[in-house]
């Protein structure tokens, strides 16, 4: 079990320096082929689009078996990712947003796959301190990999941040190939209720062979017949055609097994990325009390955290009056907050529930609004560390609700829908903060923090009783 959680947390820095190091340099590189500003920040939206299909997505991860997915979608990226050197010319930028889009993918299904498998491959109360060591090293590594990824993109151009960023995703499929999963992992199971299609072929094939059975078997008794009564013809001749007509009897009910067997797998194809998959998603991830809760407050709190984007740079630039570039001091203490954050998360989650840390979190992230609605540069560093720090326990305890309280066969689609619920409100408060922010910075800090007090004090109404946890 240690050496999964190791893997993990290594897995969680190859995919945390490449993505960032990648999303950067990409961004660099367009305005160098361009010299369009727009068009640079063009790159970020490709990354960041595919999650709105994470449910569809996260339907395939529950189709398929989870490692093999998982180390496959690692080395086609990689190979996708070599034909980035391709590129010389404005007319070949088209090339990096396929790219970039085909990687948004790769996340997304990589995201929903990892959630699926950790808790096949971990103890339920290893969950939350794994979580949150992977969330260290993915806030860690967006420390250090930007430097990474524009250094080495000034120094040698975009061609060795390729061939690095190539690399990578390889390395991360040979952690999942080292990963020690129980052998009922892989394929996912899947349930009768889950999937009606393939639970009717099971039972078309298991009549049909009690059929076969009985057939053989009458056939054995015609034979037994025939030696015992040899010096009647007449009677063998009788049971031999009684032999015939019982085989042609079973013909038509093989034949009616093979037709079952074609609908159902008809079925399942269309069923594929039917809206019954997502919807069975959905009821798996907002039926539930003790998963709503913890996901929909990690949602309100990171949704909060958007709208107070541009309050941050306007504190800075109109409230402090200090250069834009001291953004970067804060980044990096927001950065460190997150990684003490994600290293206490695990022990909080062993004490309280996962609503109850959410609530936590999305506290302190309110705690921070008011300290950086101060117009003072110690109050917005104090506001940036406590951000991080509650943004990240929130986080996690949404994260780790669905995976401990989720039945095996829906994890795929439940993780993926939830990161949609968690991350997709960011899209909306990004630009409705950016319009917002013309009344002040300060007046929106203290807005969202007040909004971030209700958020924390959800709690979800209990409409039936709540499953056990899925955990092995």
């Amino acid at each position: 079990m240690r050496r999964n959680a190791l893997l993990f947390v290594l897995i969680s820095l190859l995919s945390g320096l490449g993505s960032t190091a990648m999303s950067l340099a990409a961004g660099i590189w367009v305005l160098d082929l361009t010299g369009s500003v727009g068009l640079a920040a063009l790159t970020g939206l490709c990354i960041y689009a595919p999650t709105l299909a994470a449910p569809w997505l996260g339907a395939v991860v529950d189709r398929l078996p989870r490692r093999p997915l998982l180390i496959a979608v690692d080395a086609v990226m990689g190979l996708l990712i070599l034909t980035l050197l391709l590129v010389s010319s404005r007319d070949s930028a088209w090339l990096i947003y396929a790219v970039l889009l085909a990687r948004g993918v790769g996340y997304v299904l990589g995201d929903a796959g990892e959630s699926a498998i950790l808790p096949s491959a971990l103890p339920a109360e290893l969950l939350g301190d794994v979580n949150g060591w992977r969330s260290s090293a993915q806030e860690g590594m967006k420390i250090v990999a930007p430097l990474l990824g524009a250094g080495l993109y000034a120094w040698r151009g975009p061609t060795l941040v390729v061939l690095i960023c190539a690399g990578l995703p390889l390395c991360t499929a040979a952690c999942y190939a080292l990963i020690r999963l129980p052998s009922d992992c892989d394929p996912p199971a899947v349930n009768a209720e889950a999937d009606p299609p393939r639970a009717a072929a099971r039972s078309n094939r298991g009549e049909a062979r009690a059929g076969r059975r009985a057939d053989r078997r009458s056939r054995g008794e015609a034979r037994a017949g025939q030696r015992a009564d040899r010096r009647s013809r007449g009677e063998a001749l009788a049971g031999q055609r009684a032999d015939r007509s019982s085989r042609g009897e079973a013909r038509p009910g093989r034949r009616a097994d093979r037709r079952s067997r074609a609908e159902a797998r008809a079925g399942r194809r269309a069923d594929w990325l039917s809206r019954g998959e997502v919807r069975a998603g959905l009821r798996a991830l907002f039926g539930n009390p003790a998963v709503r809760g913890p996901v929909l407050v990690a949602a309100g709190a990171i949704g909060l955290s958007g709208l107070v984007n541009a309050a941050v740079i306007g504190q800075v630039v109109d409230g402090l009056h200090l250069p834009a570039t001291r953004l970067g001091p804060l980044s990096t203490a927001q950065g460190v907050g997150s990684i003490v954050g994600g290293l206490v998360v695990g022990r909080l989650l062993a004490r309280r529930s996962p609503l109850a840390v959410a609530a936590l979190g999305t506290t302190l992230f309110a705690a921070a609004c008011a300290c950086s609605a101060i117009p003072w540069w110690p109050a917005m560093i104090a506001g940036r560390v406590l951000a991080g720090f509650g943004l990240v326990p929130a986080l996690i305890a949404g994260v780790t609700a669905v995976q401990t309280r989720t039945p095996d066969h829906l994890l795929g689609r439940v993780s993926a829908t939830s990161n949609t619920v968690m991350f997709g409100p960011a899209a909306v408060t990004i630009p409705l903060g950016s319009a917002l922010v013309h009344w002040g910075p300060t007046p929106l800090f203290l807005i969202t923090a007040a909004l971030a007090v209700a958020a924390a004090r959800y709690r979800p109404r209990s409409t039936a009783a709540e499953p056990s946890p899925a955990v092995p």
